[in-house]
């Protein structure tokens, strides 16, 4: 007996022992705190000898942000404070190319929704093998309308292992393919000191400074986040001018500043993702070039083209679907006078040139209040891909016979149902426009281009010139009473093509539910069905009691309540998706696109081919598969050296979207193909792809 008790409280102690120790061992390298996450991205094994690279990680909820190393007007940067072995130091926090946040009357620079500062840790060549832990005190401000300050002590267990080591994690040292991706991204929007053939400098004015960054070439944009505070008023705008060589920059004096300054020092943002550290010493500043509109023989040559595109659009998947309306439409009033007809037309027509001239006001006014955003924009968000499933899906429900639109407002006369027949066509006008953005059409990628790089003039006469291209079609056919005669005449058939037009609609939701996926995952798909669910019981009561005001008003209440479940849930519950388009471009051989990564494959003599796609572009997908993916051309790029990246646009990207206009692009699909000579122009390819056209393209390759 005095044996077993010895053994149990033998027992006891050991594993109290191994509770303390494991207890002791566990190592914290992420919290959970106010609106934020924070975490350290290290790998699990050190070599001596070496440096490796590691990141300290912040994931934020929607609206909150943390700061650059100059916050601007308010707030404070992360900082790290480290306890570490005697042979192992860890480097300051990198910053990365931080964006303009207005808040109120005042400008903070920092970063939403994710950021990652990269350090280096080394180790000493003698330093002991073995484990080591590593601990850091982070201290953090995250602000949205308030201002929360956080802190938290994380560890990490590292184990130092002698030079040459061949460990189980591979060079990654035990990252994974997330963390890899993460911290490449980092180093990939890092600032680097601006080469030696870019130069700055500023001249003084009476209310601040203009400021010149000349690259060689003429930019389209630029961004200028000084090093320190109370040099130039953060919150100003900063004015544009554009030379042959660059750009110039108009900057407001900060109140504060008494005396004038001998540098400007900071960083500044160019279009493609170029983010240099510069000094700007004063010097003279070039004139900036007199804004004018494209010549006359120039703007017609776009505008043909961008009509041409139009015409080429309609044959495009994405406007399918209301082709199958207009069809609809077309059949069911073959027996009406060809004036009413021809009146029709005319309204489809102007309901497409109307949604045009205010798509074009739109970027218009967005570029001049300094976004950076092109055709197609509408679709990186959310709750417009969510509303934009219900409204079709709705519409679908009503083709397929569950409700009539419109059927309680028949008994206020014929008038009133003649009026509702032209706003059905400008409506239907309007949903073309809606979904062809997602498509660039052949000849149309230029147009569009040009339009939105020229004055307001010259833009809205391509869109014009592009909504007439749309109509083109069914305005000619309305137009000539002769073509009407052979349509089919109007039958109990028409009951079946109705409904079976509800089937390319429902095919057109599915498409958006499948984008939903590729930005808000799951959670977001499964939101967007339980709204479409309440707008199938909202139909039902449309036609379980058709024409009665008080289910009407009870079917409204509902299709309301959809309509808020969607937009509230898909921005808010739904958390975005970042990672998963990274790995699946890794895995099939494609790697992300960022700036650096074309000029280092092009100084390394490698030809690059670029693919600027979105999950939204049909187009896009259409191409990956009839062409990209097969296996001759998998096998010429392979062949060729060809490094392969992907430009994913799906959510909004503002580097995506300067290399775009840099190339004289505003939309996806375009195909960019670099040669090995680093000073070579690229060749950008059409907007449709074949195997065949891809293999041309890479045979004429060195």
């Amino acid at each position: 007996m005095r044996r077993q008790g010895t053994q149990i409280a033998t027992a006891l102690l050991a594993l109290v022992a191994s509770l303390f120790c494991a207890a002791a061992s566990a190592e914290t390298v992420g919290v959970d705190a106010s609106h934020l996450r924070a975490e350290l991205i290290a790998p699990a094994t050190l070599v001596r000898g070496q440096s490796a690279q590691a990141g300290l990680h912040f994931t934020l909820e929607q609206g909150w942000h943390v700061y650059w190393q100059n916050a601007g007007d308010a707030g404070e940067p992360p900082r790290i404070d480290w306890k570490l072995p005697a042979d192992v130091t860890a480097g300051p926090l990198e910053f990365p190319a931080p964006t303009r946040l207005p808040l109120g009357p005042l400008m903070d620079f920092g970063y939403e929704r994710e950021v990652v500062f990269p350090f280096p840790l080394q180790v000493a060549a003698n330093a002991a093998t073995g484990a080591a832990a590593l601990s850091a005190h982070i201290a953090w401000l995250v602000c949205r309308e308030v201002c929360l300050p956080g802190h938290a002590d994380l560890a990490l267990s590292e184990t130092i292992v002698p030079a040459g080591t061949t460990t189980a994690q591979g060079q990654t040292g035990g990252l994974t393919a997330q963390e890899s991706a993460l911290l490449s991204a980092a180093d990939a929007s890092l600032p680097t000191p601006a080469p030696a053939s870019v130069h700055a400098a500023f001249a003084l004015t009476t209310t601040g400074f203009r400021l010149a960054i000349l690259t060689g070439h003429r930019e389209s944009s630029a961004v200028f986040f000084p090093a320190q505070n109370g040099t130039i008023e953060n919150a100003a705008q900063q004015s544009i001018s554009h030379t042959s060589e660059g750009v110039v920059l108009t900057l407001k004096r900060d109140t504060t500043l008494t005396t004038a300054p001998t540098a400007l020092s900071g960083l500044v943002e160019l279009p493609g993702g170029r983010n240099y550290l510069l000094t700007a010493l004063p010097g003279a500043v070039p004139s900036a070039e007199p804004e004018s509109s494209a010549p006359i023989g120039q703007l017609a040559r776009q505008a043909a083209l961008a009509f041409v595109g139009g015409m080429i659009l309609n044959l495009m998947p994405c406007v399918f679907p209301v082709l199958f309306l207009k069809g609809l439409s077309l059949v069911s009033s073959a027996s009406e006078e060809r004036a009413h007809i021809r009146r029709h037309g005319l309204v489809y027509t102007l309901g497409i040139l109307v949604s045009f001239w205010i798509l074009v006001a739109l970027l218009l006014a967005l570029r001049a209040a300094g976004a950076t955003l092109g055709w197609g924009f509408q679709f990186q968000s959310p709750i417009f891909v969510g509303l934009m499933a219900m409204l079709l899906f709705f519409l679908g429900l009503s083709l397929a016979g569950q409700f009539e639109i419109g059927l309680s407002l028949t008994s206020a006369g014929g008038s009133l149902a003649q009026r509702q027949g032209f706003a059905g066509s400008f409506f239907t006008g309007i949903l073309a426009v809606v979904v062809a953005t997602p498509c660039t059409a052949p000849l149309m990628g230029a147009a569009i281009g040009f339009a939105l790089a020229q004055s307001a003039f010259a833009s809205f006469v391509v869109f014009t010139a592009l909504g007439l291209g749309l109509a083109a079609p069914y305005l000619l056919l309305t137009a000539q009473p002769a073509w009407t005669r052979l349509l089919p005449r109007p039958g109990a058939w028409m009951d079946v093509l109705k409904q079976a037009t509800a089937v390319p609609l429902f095919g057109f939701v599915i498409w958006l539910a499948w984008i939903m996926a590729q930005t808000r995952g799951a959670t977001g798909v499964a939101i967007l069905l339980a709204s479409l669910l309440l707008l199938a019981i909202a139909g039902w009561v449309l036609g379980r009691w058709p024409a009665r005001r008080i289910p009407s008003l009870v079917a409204m209440l509902i299709l309301l309540a959809a309509i808020g479940f969607c937009a509230y849930g898909v921005n808010t519950l739904a958390a975005p998706v970042t990672a998963g388009a990274t790995a699946q471009a890794t895995e099939s051989g494609w790697q992300p696109w960022s700036q650096s990564a074309v000029d280092q494959a092009r100084a390394a003599g490698h030809p690059v081919f670029v693919d600027f796609t979105a999950s939204w572009c049909l187009s896009c997908q259409v191409n990956e598969r009839v062409a990209l993916r097969t296996a001759e051309v998998r096998a010429a790029f392979a062949h060729k050296h060809v490094v392969l990246l992907k430009a994913d646009w799906t959510t909004h990207d503002d580097a995506i979207t300067q290399a775009l206009a840099s190339l004289g692009r505003s939309g996806v699909p375009t195909y960019v193909l670099y040669s090995g000579a680093a000073d070579a122009p690229p060749t950008i390819l059409p907007e449709v792809l074949t195997p065949g056209i891809v293999l041309n393209f890479l045979q004429a390759l060195r």
